[in-house]
């Protein structure tokens, strides 16, 4: 399953990947925003990444208008890796050396075809693990302090 989000910034852009991903037979949970009205990232970030954190198996999508306010507030909630993509070989490599839960793009920054193929890159890359696996759990102790 992939939770998705957005601010009033990434809304046009969130609708395009929600639609998107559907056709192709995708199971998405849109946590809004359902409008243009402006609103406030940290609240979509909290509630994606809270469905992120208690859903086995799904991975998330926010968007804003830069990714990087949604980004920022996403990485607040423990056990959430936000990587903010704005191309494909960051979205592989956030995935396979990073483990991140959690696509974070700008609505006003990228266009649709080429979110459409980091969406697909995020969602299709596996975690390498080994010494890769150290270095994640090295983010986790920090967020014990």
């Amino acid at each position: 399953m992939v939770i998705i989000g957005s601010d009033h910034g990434g809304f046009e852009l969130k609708n395009h990947v929600v639609k998107y991903l559907e056709e192709q037979g995708v199971e998405v949970k849109d946590c809004g925003t359902y409008t243009e009205e402006s609103c406030d990232y940290p609240d979509i970030a909290k509630q994606v990444a809270e469905e992120v954190k208690t859903t086995s198996n799904s991975k998330g999508i926010l968007i804003c208008g830069t990714g990087i306010g949604i980004s920022i507030a996403a990485n607040k909630i423990p056990s959430i890796r936000a990587a903010l993509c704005g191309d494909v070989y960051s979205a592989k490599m956030s995935r396979e050396h990073n483990n991140a839960n959690i696509l974070c793009m700008g609505g006003r920054v990228i266009g649709r075809e080429l979110a459409f193929m980091i969406v697909d890159t995020f969602l299709n890359t596996e975690f390498l693990g080994g010494r890769h696996q150290r270095r994640v759990d090295k983010i986790t102790e920090l967020e014990s302090k």
